[in-house]
């Protein structure tokens, strides 16, 4: 029975003069009870509808005018005469690649409203602004062809595997991402991190420079920040926009989130819950399973973060690296043999 059909039966008893005057209360009671509560959840479904709604058109509003910009950056440099050797365009590659990478960030950390189809639609934007900078910059500096710092050099064999000494060998500087100015836990040893967030507290939180450390975090983020982190174990809450996760070695990674990107790990375990497919980019070594974090409230706070549901998006990794219709070697599930067991914290 549903609220229309129990308030007209409860009127109906209401008003029956053959029920005692206290009966007839009750149900008058009772019915502004289940109007007061209809009313409630049709106003809550239009104001989660319409906050959905002017938040996507923000962010549209937002992407589109900064794409045209890049794009107009790009299109300003193609029509530069080659006939001047001294032109340096170096500053101005290097100021469009920072654009690339602003607008990457505000797809990651908008992830958690954005309708999957909006989600795809912008990364494959991303990839097509980056493979149109890498061709304009080697273009204009023909000589020395620049790359986006997220894009692997091209290699004469098409096998796109990453191996330790390659990503070994690299410059050390590899992350796209510039640390944010956020709270977080910096530069320790040893050490056991823990932190509880609570309503207000909500917000970004960092991860950075940690070796043979242990990190607990307990409620609610809205996006977590992980770089350069040696031999740890790290579990998380549910987040309810993104993780970004860059140069990470020989971790234990129990997080839960709309989105998860993954750039430069090695040797490291992932056991995720995610809407959307992880992201893993010049990593290798990396194994993933199923979210296994408990403590108290969390079943409230992954039904607050709209994670309370396992869809399996942990399995379907999206290897960037890989372009082959067969199965990255860069990333793994990790056999059920092996797993850890539920964790408790």
């Amino acid at each position: 029975m549903n609220n229309q059909q129990a308030l007209a039966t409860t009127d109906d008893m209401s008003t029956d003069p053959t029920l005692d005057p206290t009966i007839q209360r009750k149900h008058a009671a009772m019915i502004e009870r289940l109007s007061n509560l209809h009313q409630s959840r049709v106003s809550n479904k239009t104001d989660l509808k319409d906050s959905s709604f002017e938040s996507t058109k923000s962010f549209l509003l937002q992407f589109t005018n900064s794409k045209q910009a890049i794009e107009s950056s790009l299109t300003q440099i193609q029509q530069i005469p080659d006939a001047d050797p001294t032109l340096d365009l170096k500053p101005e590659i290097e100021k469009i690649s920072l654009s690339i990478t602003e607008l990457e960030k505000l797809i990651a950390e908008s992830s958690y409203f954005l309708p999957p189809y909006e989600v795809r639609s912008s990364l494959k934007t991303i990839s097509d602004l980056k493979q149109t900078l890498d061709s304009v910059a080697s273009k204009v500096k023909p000589r020395k062809k620049f790359s986006f710092k997220n894009k692997p050099a091209k290699k004469t064999e098409p096998t796109n595997i990453i191996t330790k000494e390659s990503i070994e060998n690299e410059p050390e500087q590899h992350s796209g991402y510039k640390v944010k100015d956020a709270p977080g836990f910096r530069s320790r040893e040893n050490e056991t991190l823990t932190k509880e967030f609570k309503g207000s507290e909500m917000g970004e939180f960092v991860l950075s420079d940690l070796t043979n450390c242990e990190v607990r975090l307990k409620g609610c983020l809205r996006t977590l920040f992980i770089n350069r982190l040696q031999n740890c174990k790290v579990y998380v809450g549910p987040v309810l926009g993104s993780i970004l996760i860059e140069e990470v070695e020989g971790c234990l990674f129990v997080v839960a989130s709309h989105q998860i990107r993954i750039h430069h790990a090695k040797e490291s375990d992932f056991y995720l819950r995610c809407r959307s497919r992880p992201i893993i980019e010049q990593s290798f070594g990396v194994r993933f399973a199923p979210y296994c974090l408990s403590y108290d409230g969390i079943e409230s706070d992954l039904k607050v973060s709209n994670l309370d549901d396992d869809t399996g998006s942990w399995a379907n990794v999206d290897d960037f690296q890989w372009l082959r219709a067969v199965q990255s070697p860069n990333w793994s599930i990790l056999p059920e043999s092996q797993r850890i067991d539920t964790l408790i914290i």
